[in-house]
């Protein structure tokens, strides 16, 4: 019905449709009804500035926009007058917006007659924004589907799966799960958004089997005080993502939940590693091997791979890569790295390495490397350290400017009550090499997040360092 009610409009094959609506069952008719009908979805994130989300709607040349009852007000604003879009809002009809229900329920429910290729475009995933401007990740339908089967395989999905889907249906994991979950004819559970205690008290409602956190979420659930093994016996895969899982955190979670963790590295762009329960023992460090049907090597500054062992840019290829960075030509080739016979591989912008058995080890973000006195300094190793003190809760290190060495350490952190930060600052620089120590340490009551728990690092740079920079 819905692909119809598209059709009906006059959208065609490839047209863009903006969707901005929380967790439900109406948004996922709606994902797939565009889907069916041939057009392109770009879901976005409600969390993200009425700048940003502009940005987006003209990005993706989008000719209808879908939203939730409460974003009437809010897009009505963006889009102004006579933008020539078509706009339906879940809720009854107004003077400017279609009521969903109303306009579904009104069309046919025969299949449309469209016919769509495998490389068609299915969707547009924007990226956070953390590194500069958002950009449109485009993926196919036969991307889609090799996403979804290949993914399936290494997360043990079977027919009797019940996903519990906490994170926002914008995400490149939440599509993920919910294809995979439907792929092998399960069930898909949703919740509006992510509370510790509705998430254990769900899991044991449902005898949910999958789910996706990101690791400040897991943190918050065995935290909480109603967690118990019991009460969550039933998760056969659950996954950890958007960013790496800290080994002691990891050795918490396999102490306590029955079936363990599979930690996955990815990018939306198409990268994909999993560490299997069975193989973290003794690689707690680890994120894993690549899923079937994906590569990685690792290369140097100068384009080369680098022996096994060293450290370098992570980059990939697979059938799960994103074709192209919508309208974004210059920006698709600067993310593509060739090797000798001419293969097409994706930077990823991470620094890792690689063991002598395949196993994927994180290092940084290239982009957050600290440049000091011509030496590289990763920011994770001393975010590490820090997140050995018992008063250190979270912490990012950023670099700040240094008129003599160019760049050093600053910390910022997330305490527990009482916490002395001289105290944390002192301890920390004697645990540190002697490049590594801080020259800076900033406690702040919660740091800078993306939806997906991701620190914000630019932002606190930004703050932090704003009149330097300008």
């Amino acid at each position: 019905r819905v692909a119809n009610g598209l059709i009906g409009l006059g959208m065609k094959p490839g047209d863009t449709v903006v969707v901005a609506m929380e967790n439900a069952i109406e948004t996922v008719e709606v994902l797939f009804g565009v889907m069916k009908a041939g057009c392109v979805s770009a879901p976005l994130n409600l969390t993200i500035s009425d700048e940003a989300i502009a940005m987006m709607i003209g990005d993706s040349k989008a000719r209808a926009v879908i939203v939730s009852n409460d974003q009437r007000g809010r897009f009505s604003a963006l889009i102004g007058e006579g933008a020539g879009l078509h706009l339906i809002a879940l809720g009854e009809s107004d003077t400017r917006w279609t009521g969903y229900d109303e306009w579904k329920l009104s069309q046919s429910s025969s299949p449309p007659n469209v016919d769509i290729a495998p490389d068609d475009l299915l969707n547009i995933i924007y990226s956070s924004g953390t590194t500069g401007r958002p950009k449109g990740i485009v993926h196919t339908h036969l991307s889609r589907l090799d996403w979804a089967y290949d993914a399936s395989v290494a997360l043990r999905y079977h027919g009797g799966a019940r996903t519990l889907c906490t994170l926002a249906l914008y995400s490149n994991i939440s599509w993920v799960m919910m294809l995979c979950t439907f792929l092998a004819g399960g069930t898909l559970i949703l919740t509006r958004k992510f509370d510790a205690g509705e998430f254990i008290s769900e899991t044991a409602k449902h005898r949910a089997t999958h789910t996706a956190l990101v690791p400040v979420q897991l943190r918050r659930i065995v935290d909480h005080t109603e967690f118990s093994a019991e009460k969550v016996k039933s998760m056969l895969a659950m996954m950890s993502c958007g960013s790496p899982l800290q080994a002691d955190l990891k050795q918490r979670i396999f102490d306590t939940f029955p079936a363990g963790v599979i930690e996955l590295y990815g990018l939306t762009e198409g990268v994909a590693t999993t560490l299997e329960p069975e193989e973290a023992q003794g690689r707690m460090a680890s994120v894993g091997k690549p899923l079937i049907g994906t590569d990685i090597k690792i290369i140097g500054d100068d384009d080369l791979p680098v022996p096994v062992g060293e450290a370098g840019e992570i980059v990939s290829t697979g059938r799960i890569v994103m074709p192209y960075y919508f309208n974004r030509p210059d920006e698709t080739e600067q993310a593509v790295w060739r090797d000798g016979e001419g293969r097409a591989w994706l930077r990823t912008g991470d620094v890792g390495r690689l063991d002598e058995e395949g196993f994927l080890y994180i290092v940084d973000r290239k982009k957050d490397l600290i440049l000091s006195g011509g030496q590289n300094i990763y920011p994770s190793d001393i975010e590490a350290v820090l997140l050995k003190h018992s008063s250190v809760t979270s912490a990012a290190v950023i670099a700040a400017p240094h008129d003599e060495w160019g760049e050093t350490p600053f910390a910022v952190i997330e305490v527990t009550k009482d916490a002395n930060r001289d105290q944390i600052m002192a301890w920390a620089n004697e645990n540190l090499g002697r490049r590594q120590r801080l020259t800076g340490l900033h406690i702040v009551e919660s740091l800078p997040r993306n939806p997906n728990g991701k620190i914000l690092k630019r932002e606190l740079k930004k703050s932090l360092f704003a009149e330097h920079s300008q």
